[in-house]
């Protein structure tokens, strides 16, 4: 189930422009790479041929894994002299930094001081450009504090000598973008949708696949250096048309009622628990609602020549993904703030004292095993006993958590990093282990880990093992409690997971045969 995900030719983007890729020794530089952003433009970057360095805070390894053919180096921008390693040789350099995960008030400080820095590190090793894709906002009104931020990112980088190219793009439309999942939500699962006011604000969203082509463009068109240009759509729309044309692409029957105010706190609260986006997201998200996001200058169109998608047309695309279980990055990907740096299972130096351990002896294949249990959560559910887990979600949720909406990625396909509802992928080793770590509201940390251990007989041991690390009342008394529980959930998963894996078992023999 682990897979490195390699777009086939025909997902690429950039195939149509017209400009051959950089001739020469040329390094490039993906900043942001763990983000929905960065991780697809390392694809279409590798596809032209280019040598691409990846920028991550941590755990290099696991990228190494994924985009086996790049350089990968650990560096933050919040921290100058990590940046020395990471700039060194690079002839151009994509900013896909930024700190929305940190909520309306924690990112302002963070994004300047990191621009500041990486200003600084890519001046003192001669990098050629550094193209940069903030947000797109009229700078003569008063704008929200999210894009107020990003606009001053592109003033810190364009401080220093260093060509920036600023890309400005209003909301981004794509399988796995933050406001895509929003609005898809919103649209699907409420029948009477209360719109206030500010939805009647305009809006020029673009598609994904645009927005990197515009990345890649701007590399391969030398006019485009030290410049700044608006990316949009062919669609000026409200965000109140957005949801009312994504019902009719999904052929639901919705009404929508007007409100005469609404409190932003309290709505990104209430669509948090609806949509798989947290509400600090949502919250700056929707912040931005009330400026008009229209392109004031749409030169680039003729320096980089194509057709951009219209709304309805990256909508499909987008859903067409999804069903099509080519989803390649999400926004989750990067969320909740420092999941990367979370103390993994063997930093602890030894195992949790709390543990609880539930195993099964079957006849059952390795492969089928490890097929049916990388298939647990998401939309397919655990099997059994969903309510509960649903339940624990919901909870964790009104808590301001991740909750479990969050889903998956891929319903087929697993790797390292991969959400799965309130877990992450911490490990995975085909045919042998998933390593999930939680990332629920806990009085302490915990992991769930499935083994399938081979035995002398010529069976399988398949096994689920609980591990929480607590030093507080709180979590004792939370382990206990619940332990009960956790006997009649993880006792029945184990035997889901034995019984689901009878049909590709079944299967593998006959191919055997």
């Amino acid at each position: 189930m682990e897979q490195s995900l390699s777009p086939d030719q025909k997902d690429l983007f950039c195939t149509d422009l017209p400009f051959r890729p950089l001739s020469g020794n040329v390094k490039i530089l993906v900043t942001g790479a763990s983000g929905y952003i960065g991780g697809r433009l390392i694809h279409e970057l590798r596809s032209r041929g280019y040598q691409v360095r990846v920028m991550v805070r941590d755990n290099a390894l696991q990228y190494q894994n994924l985009w086996p053919d790049t350089e990968v180096v650990i560096a933050d921008a919040l921290k100058y002299e990590t940046l020395e390693t990471a700039l060194n040789g690079i002839h151009t350099a994509f900013y896909l930094i930024h700190s929305l995960l940190l909520g309306p008030h924690g990112f302002h400080d963070a994004d300047s001081n990191a621009a500041h820095n990486f200003m600084r590190a890519a001046e003192k090793n001669k990098v050629k450009r550094i193209i940069y894709l903030g947000g797109l906002g009229d700078v003569t009104t008063k704008l929200s504090d999210h894009l107020y931020s990003r606009i001053q990112v592109a003033d810190e980088l364009k401080k220093g000598t260093v060509p920036v190219t600023v890309l400005r793009a209003a909301i981004i439309i794509g399988s796995g973008s933050a406001s895509y999942e929003i609005i898809k939500h919103i649209v699907k699962k409420i029948p009477v949708i209360n719109v206030p006011r500010w939805t009647n604000t305009r809006c020029q969203p673009i598609a994904i696949r645009d927005v990197i082509k515009y990345l890649v463009g701007c590399m391969e068109a030398p006019a485009t250096s030290g410049k700044s240009f608006d990316i949009g759509g062919k669609d000026i729309l409200t965000y109140r048309q957005m949801m009312e044309l994504f019902a009719v692409v999904m052929g639901k029957k919705r009404i929508f009622a007007s409100l005469p105010f609404s409190n932003l706190r309290f709505y990104s609260y209430i669509a948090s628990l609806i949509t798989p986006v947290p509400a600090p997201i949502i919250h700056s998200l929707i912040e931005g609602l009330k400026n008009e996001v229209i392109c004031q200058n749409d030169s680039i169109r003729k320096i980089i020549p194509f057709e951009t998608l219209t709304y309805r047309e990256a909508v499909e695309r987008a859903l067409l993904r999804e069903e099509q279980d080519k989803v390649y990055t999400r926004w989750s990907d990067a969320y909740p703030k420092n999941h990367s740096l979370a103390l993994k299972l063997h930093e602890l130096g030894k195992l949790p004292y709390y543990t609880a351990s539930y195993s099964i002896i079957t006849e059952k294949s390795a492969s089928a095993l490890f097929e049916s249990l990388c298939r647990v959560g998401g939309k397919g559910g655990w099997f059994q006993g969903n309510w509960m887990w649903w339940l624990r979600g919901m909870v964790d949720r009104l808590l301001l958590g991740v909750g479990s909406q969050r889903g998956r990625r891929s319903d087929s396909s697993l790797k390292i990093n991969d959400v799965i509802d309130f877990w992450r992928v911490e490990d995975i080793r085909k045919n042998q282990r998933l390593l999930l770590r939680a990332e629920m509201k806990l009085p302490g940390r915990g992991w769930l880990e499935f083994m399938i251990m081979p035995q002398d007989d010529g069976n399988n041991k398949l096994s689920i093992t609980a591990y929480y690390d607590t030093d507080t009342l709180a979590g004792m008394l939370y382990w206990y409690v619940f332990l009960p529980l956790h006997n009649i959930i993880f006792n029945s998963l184990i035997k889901q997971i034995e019984k689901k894996g009878l049909s590709s078992d079944k299967s593998e023999r006959q191919e055997d045969l």
